[in-house]
């Protein structure tokens, strides 16, 4: 695996699929920031539909589509249709992701937990994505809402300390310093 964090508003991203599983992918590549996203699913799904407004498409993409697309999930699909469609789509050099179906995986989503800014992410690689949602979890508790402010804090300390020239290496060590005297990175016990 190659860990990568990609800017969302630099690609042109689709989704396609119906039912639970393509709603809970759009609303996470919504709050990952998605703004180029081409939501295909057809009718029948009136809560994806209702969800991705515009985004709609109501067909799957045609081969001109797919070659337009950088990235393409595929969720909640039977397999006689995501198998063509994800053969289709990495002819045209469209990395995919089938939910559920690693042998059909450029990628593998990943579990995660966003805090503002401060985004974390847990991965098996698709082997294990239940134990991966098990340690997000855990890290939930110990990284709470209130990082969204602190990471903001660390921010602005930051960017002042660079108007005011303080080396790239102190400014980080002062972070850390931070962090310790506040407590930030202790972790409630295990139950």
């Amino acid at each position: 695996m190659i860990p990568v964090a990609l800017a969302p508003h630099r690609l042109r991203l689709g989704l396609a699929g119906t039912g639970p599983a393509a709603l809970r992918r759009l609303r996470a590549l919504r709050a990952a920031g998605a703004e180029e996203l081409h939501v295909y699913a057809g009718g029948e799904d009136a809560t994806l539909a209702a969800e991705a407004g515009a985004a709609l498409q109501p067909t799957l993409p045609g081969e001109a589509e797919l070659s337009r697309l950088h990235m393409l999930w595929i969720a909640g699909m039977p397999r006689e249709q995501f198998v063509p469609l994800a053969e289709a789509a990495r002819r045209l050099r469209v990395l995919v992701n089938v939910e559920d179906e690693p042998d059909y995986c450029d990628f593998h989503a990943v579990a995660e937990i966003r805090r503002g800014d401060l985004l974390l992410t847990v991965s098996t690689g698709g082997a294990a994505p239940g134990l991966a949602g098990a340690i997000r979890r855990r890290l939930e508790a110990c990284f709470p809402a209130i990082w969204a402010e602190r990471v903001k804090e660390a921010a602005a300390l930051r960017q002042s300390w660079r108007a005011q020239k303080v080396p790239m290496a102190e400014a980080a060590q002062r972070l850390e310093a931070l962090a310790d005297e506040r407590c930030w990175l202790s972790c409630p016990k295990a139950n």
